[in-house]
């Protein structure tokens, strides 16, 4: 399948979008939510990553017509059974009432890991594309470890208290090439550019 002239990303988070068009480049010109007129705010209800990215996918392809693409990431902590997954944009609504608050997910995270050895997480994304009339998912991981403390000024989410296995920086301690040559979400957009040819 050709690589199309334009698609949408279902996103409305402007870090997602720059990273996204950063790693595309100009192989496609990548239209976000607000590109297409939707400021629907898209729920993201399933109980996996892969089916929060079906349900925006889905959503964006029913309601406007275009073919698109949609991602859900989720951080999943070893020590913590695997948490905050899904939930790992609305970590700490319940503590703090506001969703998607990164300093306030960050907080809650480090308080959960406080006097915990393991350490070990991973990132993970799902990408679900609708291209064709036909659904696809592709999945990124990269292996890591929580940090104690927050440390870096770039990236966003979690970024600051997640370093990449084998690597001495976080997310946010790397510039914008370093992040994106590694990223789960690069992973995940390689086999989605790879699907394409």
């Amino acid at each position: 399948m050709d690589f199309p002239e334009k698609i949408v990303f279902a996103t409305n988070n402007a870090h997602k979008l720059k990273e996204v068009r950063e790693i595309v480049g100009d192989r496609c010109q990548i239209l976000s939510l607000g590109d297409i007129g939707c400021v629907d705010d898209i729920p993201e209800t399933a109980s996996t990553l892969e089916g929060n990215a079906l349900i925006k996918a889905r959503w964006v392809k029913e309601r406007y017509g275009f073919d698109c693409f949609a991602d859900d990431t989720g951080l999943e902590v070893d020590a913590l059974g695997g948490e905050p997954g899904v939930r790992s944009a609305r970590y700490a609504s319940a503590a703090c009432g506001a969703d998607h608050d990164s300093e306030a997910n960050m907080r809650l995270l480090l308080a959960n890991m406080n006097g915990v050895s393991d350490r070990k997480a991973r990132f993970r994304t799902v990408i679900a594309l609708i291209s064709g009339g036909e659904e696809h998912c592709f999945e990124g991981i990269v292996e890591g470890e929580i940090t104690c403390i927050p440390m870096g000024k770039d990236g966003f989410g979690y970024d600051p208290v997640f370093r990449p296995a084998g690597k001495s920086l976080t997310f946010a301690e790397m510039g914008a090439d370093e992040k994106n040559s590694l990223s789960h979400r690069r992973r995940a957009l390689d086999k989605l550019m790879e699907f394409f040819g």
